[in-house]
């Protein structure tokens, strides 16, 4: 058991010894405001420790953690009358990838996300979570569906990378990201994305070319993974955790690098200990977001897209 283990289930621990104060002193009528206070204080500086010092390498196994919500986890959470959109009218059906349309506070929105499973049998309908270039093309379609209908698009990002065989290069995935990337640059609807677990690489980016663009605070942004990168510094891909650390692929090390707009706070121990806040997090966020980007003209939305990821090219 690792010291970050620990602090969890010390917090946990605390947080239930004050809910458990909090019903005793309402029960009995007895004022216990001093002790619930002095555990309040407790929690709350052991709670801004573990945040401080969890390290970059714990953020990348959170953000893999089987348990974390997927992207079908948090529209059930977010959204209202969600209606599912199938196949990219070329070829088929990707199941690594969901999309739909649905309404968020009443008015309709796209939703785009990579979709992972929680069993083995779920990760291997959905190819965990690793679209092949029909996948792509189902978002593109979906996103263009959008633009002519004038709803704003929102991603959820979560995938290790695009999928990398025979039969994804056969049908063009290079082609499919590169697309992407180019026709969402033009869209003149808000885009927000968010990365809720993985990014991984050209995969992640795919749905990436945000107005907005938020990470969960466990999760990680990269052009490779930990172990691919260990891989090739070192020919050691057991030095994942020092190449994480190098790296700079936390939501900490982004947001200072000017690469993301904002980071969206976790439920302590990780997104899946509480789903429904967790969902809370994520819809404040999109609801200050919506509103920001409401203001802007239409072609004002690429002209901004456009500025964002000229910044952020240049530091790559």
């Amino acid at each position: 058991m690792t010291k970050e283990t620990n602090v969890i289930e010390e917090l946990e621990q605390l947080e239930l010894k004050i809910a458990e104060l909090k019903k005793f002193s309402t029960e009995q009528n007895i004022d216990l405001s001093d002790d619930i206070s002095s555990l309040q204080t407790k929690f709350e500086t052991l709670q801004k420790n573990a945040h401080e010092r969890i390290t970059p390498w714990e953020r990348v196994k959170l953000a893999r953690h089987i348990e974390r919500p997927t992207s079908l986890d948090y529209i059930r959470y977010l959204f209202n009358d969600f209606i599912e959109l199938h196949g990219d009218r070329l070829y088929g059906d990707d199941e690594a990838i969901v999309s739909g349309i649905a309404l968020f506070q009443g008015k309709p929105v796209t939703v785009i996300g990579h979709q992972k499973g929680k069993t083995t049998k779920e990760n291997l309908q959905r190819n965990f979570g690793m679209p092949h270039p029909e996948g792509y093309r189902k978002a593109l379609r979906l996103m263009q569906q959008a633009n002519k209908f004038n709803r704003p698009i929102i991603c959820f990002i979560n995938t290790a990378g695009a999928y990398p065989g025979k039969e994804a290069e056969e049908r063009g995935q290079s082609e499919a990201i590169a697309r992407n990337l180019r026709e969402m640059a033009g869209l003149t609807v808000p885009i927000i994305c968010i990365v809720i677990g993985e990014g991984g690489s050209g995969g992640a980016l795919a749905l990436g070319v945000g107005n907005h663009i938020f990470m969960l605070e466990n999760t990680y942004y990269s052009v490779i993974s930990p172990e691919g990168a260990a891989s090739l510094l070192w020919k050691d891909s057991s030095k994942a955790q020092t190449a994480a650390e190098t790296m700079k692929i936390t939501p900490p090390d982004l947001l200072e690098l000017g690469a993301i707009d904002g980071i969206i706070p976790e439920v302590l121990g990780g997104a899946q200990k509480n789903i429904p806040l967790q969902a809370e997090y994520i819809h404040n966020q999109l609801e200050k977001s919506l509103t920001e980007l409401s203001k802007f003209k239409k072609e004002e939305l690429a002209e901004h897209r456009y500025k964002k990821f000229r910044v952020i090219g240049s530091f790559i």
